[in-house]
């Protein structure tokens, strides 16, 4: 299982060469996920669909970018399925790992039909570097925390990486 998951990390920096940002992105929302999973002590298999799925969450966004000149998700969640499903294949995943990963790619956008534990750890472990990334102010930060964040270990992890900026918007 390891040694899936670490060509299928070869594989997307290989798809992402010349974007340094996107790779180390996909690493971040990785480790962020296993983490967040392994703490919230979701079944093997679940947390293994998580890695893979934290891994390939952004594969649309070059062929969003080709198609559209945008890499809004609406967009990725359109066109990263099928990219997700060729690249998995040729690595061998299994069928119905293949399927679910490509419904979180599908979705990684989408935070109103939140249908399990791994679509919602995905969701938030993509959130911890996205705030980071896009420089969110503390009054986005907040709303992010209480709009999406639903496991304790990430809501815990967020206070405690924003805990100041949290603090002021109290004041």
């Amino acid at each position: 299982m390891e040694t899936k998951l670490a060509r299928l990390m070869c594989a997307m920096i290989e798809y992402e060469a010349g974007n340094p940002h996107r790779v180390h992105h996909f690493i971040k929302v990785h480790d962020f996920a296993r983490t967040i999973g392994s703490m919230e002590f979701i079944p093997r298999e679940q947390l293994y669909v998580l890695e893979v799925a934290a891994i390939v969450h952004d594969i649309g966004i070059r062929a969003a970018l080709e198609k559209y000149g945008s890499s809004a998700g609406a967009y990725q969640e359109e066109l990263g399925p099928p990219l997700a499903r060729e690249m998995l294949g040729k690595i061998g995943f299994r069928k119905d790992a293949v399927e679910r990963v490509c419904y979180l790619v599908a979705h990684h956008h989408t935070f109103d039909d939140i249908d399990d534990l791994d679509y919602q750890i995905l969701v938030e472990a993509d959130f911890l570097v996205n705030l980071h990334e896009e420089k969110m102010t503390p009054q986005q930060i907040k709303a992010v925390r209480s709009r999406i964040f639903k496991t304790k270990t990430a809501t815990q992890m967020l206070d405690l990486m924003y805990q100041p900026e949290l603090e002021q918007t109290a004041e």
